[in-house]
């Protein structure tokens, strides 16, 4: 019996249709504060792109910024796996939680589990978890499938990481076994996170900047640094810090900040804004 993972985000992060969905998304392309037009996927040559660090609020604060990458994206090329790892919100589960069969259900369709890459992940690590209960009520994972639906259709196959333990040794064993597990095949890993929580927009400016040089040097020690230093309440730091330790080893050389916004860029609200990033990681 096929197990279906139904989107529990429908209609309030995003979209609840899929007429609704696809007009959506497509805005968050053409905003001020995307790329300014629609992605057009590149069917062949060498891809560049090894992993992501996308936002993953409502569409309507945070769309516009995730669409920079997503764009970035399709003018790489086809991805054959996606790997997404997110931050536990709920606090449910199992503390670095994988889904390892079934599908994840959108408005926009089906996407598939990747059940053998799921499994040479965990044979490569000692702290991953078959859970599903951890995936049940998580929004950090969910709101990436219908930018990446719109772009590869039914193609797309992914693996869901949900972490609730993200100290820095939890974070680089989980990049050291995605990078073991994933060597030679065609991925890009995306790490889930919003930035600064709750705080004036000049300060979430300040304080995200300098986290963000930290992930642009691919510093996963001196990003946790910079957390703790300045305390920056980004969400989904374990995440990055698995990719980044992830991407050097699948032989990442460079990062590029493609898009920085605040949720108070969006509604003109600066006194207690969210800040959002989409940064990829190439060779």
């Amino acid at each position: 019996m096929l197990r279906v993972r139904y989107a529990r985000y429908a209609g309030s992060f995003y979209a609840g249709t899929r007429e609704s969905l696809v007009r959506q998304i497509e805005e968050c392309f053409l905003h001020k504060f995307g790329p300014g037009s629609l992605p057009s996927l590149k069917e062949a040559g060498e891809r560049r792109i090894i992993g992501l660090v996308c936002p993953h609020a409502g569409y309507m604060y945070s769309g516009p910024v995730a669409a920079n990458a997503y764009y970035r994206l399709a003018l790489d090329g086809h991805v054959d796996i996606f790997v997404i790892l997110g931050p536990n919100h709920q606090g449910i589960g199992s503390g670095v939680a994988l889904m390892d069969r079934g599908v994840w259900r959108t408005p926009l369709g089906d996407t598939e589990i990747d059940g053998e890459t799921a499994r040479e992940i965990l044979s490569h690590s000692n702290i991953i978890d078959v859970d599903e209960s951890a995936h049940a009520y998580e929004h950090s994972i969910e709101v990436q499938l219908p930018f990446l639906q719109y772009i590869y259709g039914s193609s797309l196959k992914f693996v869901p990481i949900c972490f609730l333990m993200q100290d820095l040794e939890t974070a680089i064993e989980v990049g050291q076994a995605l990078a073991e597990a994933l060597k030679g095949k065609n991925v890009v890993i995306i790490a889930s996170s919003d930035w600064t929580h709750y705080e004036p927009q000049k300060t979430a400016y300040e304080k995200d900047a300098e986290a963000i040089k930290a992930v642009l040097k691919l510093d996963e020690r001196l990003f946790y640094s910079i957390l703790e230093s300045r305390r920056v309440s980004a969400c989904g730091f374990g995440p990055i810090a698995a990719l980044i330790t992830a991407a050097k080893k699948l032989g990442a050389g460079s990062a590029e900040l493609l898009s920085y916004k605040t949720s108070g860029d969006i509604t003109g609200d600066t006194h207690a804004v969210v800040g959002y990033a989409a940064i990829s990681i190439a060779r």
